[in-house]
């Protein structure tokens, strides 16, 4: 609070639903930047270690394997979680449905992706055995995702932050050993393979602790039909969100080089690294924004959304605009010299956030609002302009291009596309005033009082 200016401390005093909002906000954001922060402190380290050129090849194996991803888990998540929910006694054969079924995806996708990396990269040794190793964790994530999903439907989260959090710490350990004993890239790609080995020990064992027995799931062929008719929607919208999110790293490392790629994963790293922040908030909003539309009061609700908006986007100019302003200082000091192409990627990508922020709000109000089919238009939107700004810009910009392509994507994705329907045109009118929340605080508009 001291550091905000006085006329605003006033009003947030004055405010104490918005008071509550922030300090849960904050809490949340902690417990996430804990974990965040010790991954990027060990990540920048085993950048400065690798350089642009193995950074970059070490990127584009992790992102070539994470665009495959949704196929291995079959879009069931959400799915899995409902029907324990709503059938508590058929767990086991829910859960073991699940674990065959991602299984076989998982070994289909792991031979898949080996077989497009080797088409891909003819010739690169190298990159197609660091992908090859990587995605053999495929085979792994069926178990941690199974008793993820577990411990989800029961509402015991704890158990995976503890079982997450003991990993983080082993690999980073791990990968401060590396480091230490100067190891090749090579070595880097087994650890993100024994990070998925871990983690399915970690939870199986977590599992079994609080009383669950793997060896007692089952399968069923019709919960497994039943299972794939509900999730094959949500497989190709995790398949669109993970190709807007990973594409421009696989066109830029074919396009432009690994070298150019590595420059560009060490900028993401710090533009990306704050992107918890807007799920936080909205975390800590979203259940006073549900039950102001339950009261059936549309004016608190339009005024509460309006707010939700504006924290979103306001918190969000807080992290670019000194993110932009000291790119260059923040990557020569974290990176080295090795990576001064860095920053000015970085004061393009950050931009993105903003409309990450909206996304994210908007997204809440979706769901609020019951029209989440229209969330996958728009991804599928921000998926194919991602992929042709990309394929335009990359050969004459490179990583520029990459970023810039990363922040169209994310605006038409996230706000221009509000446009597209009538339904959501007052969602655009909210972000577009959102984006404007610097000069409405400048010209002194008390709205603080008017939408609370």
């Amino acid at each position: 609070m001291r550091l905000l200016p006085l006329s605003i401390r006033k009003r947030l005093v004055e405010q104490p639903v918005v008071l509550n909002i922030l300090d849960n906000a904050v809490w949340l954001s902690a417990d996430n930047l804990i974990s965040i922060l010790s991954g990027l402190l060990v990540g920048v380290w085993v950048a400065r270690y690798l350089g642009p050129e193995q950074l970059g090849t070490l990127s584009y194996a992790v992102a070539f394997v994470a665009i495959v991803l949704p196929f291995a888990q079959l879009g069931l998540k959400d799915i899995v979680i409902r029907s324990i929910v709503q059938s508590p006694t058929g767990k086991n054969e829910i859960l073991g449905t699940n674990l065959v079924l991602q299984l076989l995806a998982s070994i289909a996708t792991i031979l898949f992706t080996i077989l497009i990396a080797r088409v891909m990269n003819a010739g690169d040794f190298l990159t197609i055995s660091l992908i090859a190793i990587i995605a053999l964790g495929l085979l792994f994530q069926p178990f941690s995702n199974t008793t993820e999903y577990w411990f989800r439907s029961q509402v015991q989260a704890k158990y995976l932050v503890w079982s997450k959090n003991a990993v983080l710490i082993a690999i980073s350990l791990l990968k401060v050993g590396l480091i230490l004993s100067e190891a090749s890239l090579t070595a880097f790609a087994w650890v993100t393979l024994f990070e998925a080995i871990f983690l399915s020990i970690s939870l199986v064992v977590m599992y079994r602790w609080t009383g669950e027995r793997i060896v007692e799931l089952r399968f069923g062929f019709e919960r497994a039909r039943e299972l794939l008719k509900d999730s094959w929607p949500l497989l190709f919208s995790s398949l669109a969100i993970i190709i807007y999110m990973k594409i421009d790293q696989i066109m830029l490392g074919q396009m432009a080089g690994k070298r150019e790629l590595g420059y560009y994963s060490a900028a993401v790293r710090l533009s990306e690294l704050w992107y918890f922040i807007p799920a936080a908030l909205a975390s800590s909003v979203f259940p006073s924004i549900i039950r102001s539309r339950r009261q059936k009061d549309l004016q608190i609700y339009q005024n509460r959304l309006q707010l939700f908006y504006d924290a979103m986007v306001g918190s969000s100019y807080l992290i670019v605009i000194p993110l932009v302003l000291l790119a260059k200082p923040l990557v020569l000091l974290l990176f080295g010299a090795e990576y001064d192409q860095s920053w000015p990627i970085l004061m393009i990508h950050a931009w993105a956030f903003i409309f990450v922020a909206i996304g994210v709000a908007r997204s809440r109000w979706l769901v609020a609002e019951n029209m989440v089919h229209f969330y996958l238009i728009a991804t599928v939107l921000g998926a194919v302009v991602n992929v042709a700004i990309n394929y335009l810009l990359i050969p004459s910009y490179a990583g520029l291009g990459a970023a810039w392509a990363t922040v169209a994507a994310y605006c038409v994705s996230g706000y221009l596309s509000s446009l597209l329907s009538p339904k959501t045109w007052i969602a655009f009118k909210q972000s577009t005033l959102a984006l404007l929340i610097p000069f409405r605080l400048l010209l002194g508009k008390t709205y603080f009082k008017e939408l609370i």
